[in-house]
């Protein structure tokens, strides 16, 4: 009787075991499909979810810090056509983005429409020096003017030049640079970033996901039109992605992340690159793809981005994007600093250069469940173009076309510990409790009934060697 009730006590227990196995068996696709619910209600860019709070205002102070190329040789480059060398000077830091989104309107084809405010406040305890500190570079003016004139009116523009005792360098402000001063021979103010405080970004259209979680804050529409004016094709004009701050939930490492960037005017693609822990949070770090700025040659898909053939080596040329369409003409080239993964006549066009791996490739840490960016570093150089000139005296001796950098800049943001906790507290410890759940019970169910059925089959094996003696 007693053997017959351990039997029965130790099937009870394997059984017992087994339904508690199952039972965190059964838990994690039905977790799973729990926390998928969540995220997606989450993740819906309207009124009272996460998404909509992180989206509307940036979580992470944004800086954009700008280091300019000094000119030493301005003379020699003028009078003898010697070499540009240059001297990397920086960092100069300002915050940007700390306005919030604005005009937003919840449209009846699921889409959220908005703008995005810019402005730049100096941050002096993060720049090497005041924003009156001077730099010598490119006369912004003479160079553009140079590339908007035609050939026959250079005679025109040399008098121009003369006249108001201009030169192909000029010795200005930070401030100045960057933000616009009133130019002698434009009669305007000129700027690499002007005009830029009192403006704004877009408007943009952007899917709110409610419809379909994987299409949330993807760009339907920039400026009101669905894709871009600025190249002659249909591939380069498209309107890939989203603008990068976040991306649908659900990340998949295997596969890239697109996104439109209206600095450089086209949109681009990111590759999965590694893991890492952002203040106890696991992110995906995706970094711009290799062959985004290479040449034709080597990625076809950058033909329609190849504009001119003398400034481009009939197309040969990499790590460079002739921008000037989107710039009113302006010959402007973007790049990434220091011509990193750019042609060697790049490099060798103008001494002083030393592009860095580490320093200069842009990157973004993404979540992957929420696909909310919480770290990214955007690293964009903004060069000119100038060339030779047989009428314009301050262009007679250069030999070859230039593509001169101007300045690059580093923006970054990462989540602050506040956002990081909240984050932390309302999605990753639910998330862990449930899989430590689904452990435990799956683990406890598994060694229970493993246990007593080692049990039972010691039990049997016992009561079958009495029964023979």
């Amino acid at each position: 009787m007693g053997c017959c009730n351990r039997r029965c006590g130790l099937i009870a227990g394997a059984v017992f075991g087994a339904v508690v196995a199952i039972l965190g068996g059964i838990l994690i696709p039905l977790g799973n499909i729990v926390i998928e619910g969540t995220v997606e209600k989450e993740a819906v860019i309207e009124n009272g979810t996460t998404a909509f709070d992180n989206w509307v205002s940036t979580g992470g102070v944004v800086y954009r810090q700008f280091w300019f190329f000094d000119i030493q040789n301005p003379t020699e480059i003028i009078e003898e056509g010697a070499k540009p060398v240059v001297v990397e000077k920086g960092p100069y830091t300002y915050r940007t983005r700390y306005l919030p989104k604005e005009d937003i309107k919840f449209n009846p084809n699921q889409t959220v429409s908005f703008i995005l405010p810019l402005g730049a406040i100096f941050e002096p305890s993060m720049s090497v020096g005041p924003e009156e500190d001077k730099v010598t570079t490119l006369n912004i003016a003479v160079v553009g003017a140079y590339s908007l004139v035609p050939t026959v009116l250079h005679a025109v523009l040399e008098n121009l030049i003369k006249s108001t005792n201009s030169s192909l360098f000029q010795h200005r402000t930070v401030k100045e640079l960057l933000w616009g001063y009133m130019d002698p021979i434009l009669k305007g103010v000129v700027g690499v970033f002007a005009p830029y405080n009192g403006t704004f970004d877009g408007p943009y259209n952007v899917f709110n996901g409610k419809e379909d979680i994987s299409k949330v804050g993807i760009i339907d529409r920039w400026r009101g039109e669905y894709k871009l004016n600025f190249w002659n094709d249909k591939y380069c004009n498209m309107i890939n992605g989203t603008d990068a701050s976040s991306f649908p939930p659900f990340v998949d490492k295997r596969k890239p992340l697109y996104f439109f960037s209206s600095d450089i005017c086209r949109s681009v693609s990111a590759g999965y690159v590694e893991s890492l822990d952002l203040k106890g949070i696991e992110v995906y770090r995706f970094s711009l793809q290799p062959d985004t700025l290479a040449s034709p040659t080597v990625n076809p898909d950058n033909a329609c981005y190849c504009r001119d053939l003398k400034t481009t080596k009939n197309c040969t040329m990499a790590g460079v994007l002739d921008i000037s369409s989107c710039q009113d003409g302006k010959p402007i080239f973007i790049s990434l600093p220091h011509f990193l993964h750019g042609s060697k006549d790049l490099l060798e066009a103008v001494q002083g250069l030393s592009p860095n791996e580490e320093q200069h490739f842009t990157y973004m840490d993404v979540e992957p469940t929420t696909g909310f960016t919480l770290r990214f570093a955007k690293r964009i150089q903004v060069n000119m173009m100038y060339g030779p000139s047989k009428v314009i005296t301050v262009l007679k001796k250069v030999k070859d076309y230039t593509i001169f950098p101007v300045v690059w800049l580093n923006e970054t943001a990462a989540v602050d510990d506040e956002t990081a906790n909240m984050f932390k507290e309302e999605l990753i410890s639910r998330i862990d409790m449930l899989e430590l759940i689904q452990k435990v019970l799956l683990g406890t169910g598994v060694a229970i009934f493993l246990l007593c059925l080692i049990a039972f089959c010691c039990v049997q094996r016992r009561n079958s060697q009495v029964k023979i003696v």
